[in-house]
């Protein structure tokens, strides 16, 4: 687990308990804002700790990158001066979007590019 981008080592250890065989990491990050836990990408799905469920249940939602439609970067502002001028990013699953903020650009915009990635190579 070392060297793995993560925020929370309770998080990264979550997401490694749940992983298939031969399933690697990429990065784990706090999610920040109501109802979200984190976000995690492997090689092979994207996983969201969902807290958002009445009566303090909590989800922990994979999404293979197959199943991806879309992927956004979200910004309250004009996106004059860099595509990532936020660390908000959306993310199309059928009808369903998961909208995620994140500590920072730089997490938004790794995020972003390894779906991106994924989704492009299909």
């Amino acid at each position: 687990m070392q060297g793995i981008p993560h925020d929370r080592p309770e998080q990264l250890q979550q997401v490694k308990s749940g992983l298939m065989q031969g399933e690697q990491i990429i990065a784990v990050y706090d999610a920040i804002g109501v109802g979200t836990g984190f976000l995690g990408l492997t090689d092979r799905r994207v996983i969201i700790q969902d807290k958002s469920f009445v009566g303090k249940k909590i989800a922990i939602t994979s999404i293979p990158y197959a199943k991806i439609t879309s992927v956004s970067a979200i910004s309250n502002k004009s996106f004059a001066g860099s595509f990532f001028s936020s660390g908000s990013i959306a993310i199309n699953v059928g009808t369903h979007v998961y909208e995620m903020d994140f500590r920072g650009e730089q997490k938004a915009h790794h995020v972003h590019s390894v779906i991106l990635h994924f989704i492009t190579q299909q």
